[in-house]
């Protein structure tokens, strides 16, 4: 398992734990804060990403975890530099060749990790990049961003395939694993909230149809900005969290199976 611990001085760590005992394992000193981190689909590569912050430029780095040295003397094999825009959110690509991140512009771009080349970049979004999910085969990719749309692409070829547009910034965006649908959660930005009833505040889960890029539905509970969203593998529930402190499971009932889209 991977947590983030921020230093209490000039530096940030990333901390590599066992999952079943919670015992840490490794720390690996960064000059600023990182902000998102990730095992490689055979769990031998391990990346993070840090700030453009602290006098430091963003970096990707990635650690063979075969090589303890590497993990204990802190020297990932690979450093890529990100001049133009900081990395917001990366996830490992549709195999194991690259990373997709979502960068601050809105840019989303893949990087291959042997040569550190950058492979391909894509301007479709206005705004910082939220999130990042693949779906269940690997093959889309859902992106949530702050222009208040959340984006579906090829997740190899980055090629554009449909948009889903609201009217508040989208933090999270998630594909469900069994039926045509796309789940997204947002709202008014957490600063502003104390100042809005949670109704004008938009906090709902809403559910759009994959293909059609229409909205079919939407869940209340939350009263802040949902900041993430997950559908389980199965597809019977999804779970959000948001800025009122909650995490709420939600479990589809017979009505969400028999829907069927009217077109």
């Amino acid at each position: 398992g991977i947590n983030a611990e921020y230093g209490k001085q000039w530096y940030q760590r990333r901390v590599r734990g066992d999952t079943e005992t919670g015992k840490i394992l490794h720390k690996m000193a960064a000059k600023s804060p990182v902000r998102s981190c990730g095992y490689s689909l055979t769990n031998d590569i391990l990346c993070f990403t840090t700030d453009k912050a602290m006098s430091q430029p963003c970096f990707i780095k990635f650690y063979d975890l075969r090589d303890k040295e590497q993990v204990v003397t802190n020297s990932p094999f690979r450093d890529i530099q990100v001049d133009d825009s900081k990395v917001n959110r990366m996830i490992w690509g549709t195999v194991e060749d690259y990373v997709i991140t979502g960068h601050e512009n809105g840019q989303i771009c893949q990087y291959d990790w042997k040569s550190g080349e950058r492979l391909r970049v894509d301007h479709s979004h206005e705004s910082l990049i939220k999130d990042l999910q693949l779906s269940k085969d690997r093959t889309m990719l859902i992106s949530a961003s702050k222009d208040t749309t959340a984006k579906l692409f090829d997740a190899k070829t980055f090629h554009f395939l449909k948009s889903y547009k609201t009217d508040r910034p989208v933090n999270s965006a998630a594909i469900s694993p069994i039926k045509h649908h796309i789940l997204l959660g947002g709202g008014q930005e957490a600063m502003e909230v104390t100042t809005s009833h949670a109704k004008s505040g938009k906090f709902e889960a809403r559910f759009f149809h994959l293909i059609f890029e229409e909205e079919i539905g939407r869940v209340k509970g939350h009263f802040g900005p949902i900041n993430t969203l997950a559908f389980h593998p199965n597809g019977k529930q999804y779970s959000s969290g948001a800025e009122d402190g909650y995490v709420r499971i939600h479990d589809f009932d017979q009505s969400y199976y028999d829907f069927e889209y009217d077109f």
